[in-house]
């Protein structure tokens, strides 16, 4: 059975960048999981109103089932997954293994890279909300996010 590549952390850390180049080398299945955020959900964010465990639920229950109806291979998930909360779900709800990476980026260049941004909804006044949400499961893979996305997928690819 083929795993789920879990890659996580706060915005602005790079999850979609990488999991795109990831699914491009590799020909695996990539999902985004922001494009199954409810349109309540993407406002709030838009408003720099944190989201609720309760408010999370609809999004998870998408994207959960997103991806155990991709085919069995590997599948490449671009998710902050900050909480325990979304992590369990994913962990006990999702059909395949998961396996954490999570993208260790310095605040102020989280910071950066968000106010660069511009198509983005999450605004950079979420940001503190976020690092302070983030708790990565103990098996997490700690991935250096200041290498080049090329370096990044390699790292992945090698221990994968």
């Amino acid at each position: 059975m083929s795993e789920v590549y879990v890659i996580m952390g706060p915005a602005g850390c790079g999850k979609s960048s990488i999991a795109a180049e990831l699914a491009t080398r590799t020909n695996w299945t990539m999902i985004e999981a922001d494009d199954h955020h409810p349109l309540e959900n993407v406002e709030k964010q838009r408003n720099c109103i944190p989201l609720t465990d309760t408010d999370r639920s609809a999004w998870l229950d998408s994207l959960i089932m997103a991806i155990n109806l991709e085919d069995c291979r590997p599948t490449v998930l671009a998710c902050s997954a900050l909480t325990s909360y979304v992590q369990e779900r994913l962990r006990n709800e999702v059909e395949r293994p998961c396996k954490w990476l999570l993208i260790d980026v310095r605040p102020e260049v989280l910071k950066q890279r968000m106010t660069a941004r511009r198509e983005h909804f999450m605004p950079v006044e979420l940001l503190e909300s976020q690092l302070s949400s983030l708790r990565p499961p103990a098996n997490a893979r700690l991935i250096n996010g200041d290498q080049s996305i090329a370096a990044i997928c390699d790292q992945i690819l090698d221990q994968a």
